[in-house]
């Protein structure tokens, strides 16, 4: 794992602040910004940065993961650099961050995921896992080293990284600061794995809103729908677009707007839902 941060003191947990929350005088002391753990920050144009970006803004430090050699094995292939330059977008918006390479395939992972962030920023606050293995093959020809692989990265690690989060989290009682935030996907012809494991996933986070309640936290499942991080085909953004009320695709922003409010004092009441998020994107 590599940080891109000298370590820090740990911070006491804060809530949420708006992005758009003043300081009533300019004189009075800046309450401390809260973190935010974020899964599958590999690429510049993807989910995850998108959201990172947009909590940034908000107010939020911002750890978050990647897995290099997994974007390596797609055909997309690794971007050069991405990682770190996607920190300093944070930065440059006044986030304090921490980059923390990870191969979510492991059991021991979200422990040294959380003992990393909490080192270097502080008590999360909210996490937001967007990280996915996706792999298309259907009922006839994946394979059991494919399917355990994506239930061990959509499933079990979110799983894992739920508990540790609940585990840790201190946020003041009765303040309901703590945010849980999945990204799921209701693909499943032609994408067996995936999209059973993120069937799991989404079990596992709605579980989380009523077995994590007592902490003050909330859990909830967004489905981006047909957003295009450059793996469509030309014939297949045309095709997704036509069925689209607004004529377009999904982007990341859409995305992250949604993930940024459910993250906010004014998301707290939603919980325990799964949203989409898709423009109505005809099935």
């Amino acid at each position: 794992m590599t940080i891109n941060e000298q370590p820090s003191a740990p911070r006491e947990q804060a809530a949420p602040q708006p992005a758009s929350a003043e300081a009533s005088e300019q004189t009075a002391p800046q309450p401390a910004r809260p973190v935010a753990l974020i899964t599958g920050v590999g690429r510049s144009i993807g989910i995850g940065a998108g959201i990172a970006r947009q909590l940034a803004a908000s107010g939020w430090d911002v750890a978050f993961t990647y897995w290099t050699p997994y974007d390596l094995r797609m055909e997309w292939g690794a971007e050069d650099g991405a990682a770190a330059a996607i920190a300093r977008e944070l930065e440059d918006a006044g986030a304090r961050t921490a980059t923390i390479e990870a191969d979510l395939t492991g059991p021991d992972a979200p422990t040294r995921i959380f003992d990393e962030a909490e080192q270097r920023l502080g008590p999360v606050t909210a996490l937001v896992l967007s990280h996915a293995e996706s792999v298309d093959s259907g009922i006839l020809d994946t394979t059991v080293e494919a399917f355990d692989r994506h239930f061990a990265v959509n499933a079990r690690a979110s799983w894992l990284l739920i508990r540790e989060y609940g585990l840790r989290f201190r946020g003041e009682p009765g303040a309901g600061t703590g945010r849980i935030v999945a990204l799921t996907s209701d693909h499943t012809v032609d994408n067996l794995p995936y999209g059973a494991s993120k069937g799991a996933l989404d079990r596992i986070t709605l579980a989380a809103a009523h077995e994590l309640a007592h902490l003050g936290v909330t859990a909830n499942v967004v489905n981006p729908g047909p957003v295009d991080t450059g793996w469509m085909t030309g014939d297949l953004r045309e095709a997704i677009a036509r069925g689209t009320p607004l004529g377009r695709l999904g982007t990341p922003q859409d995305t992250a707007h949604l993930v940024d409010f459910l993250c906010s004092p004014q998301g707290q009441w939603v919980n325990g839902q799964l949203l989409k998020s898709n423009g109505g994107a005809a099935s």
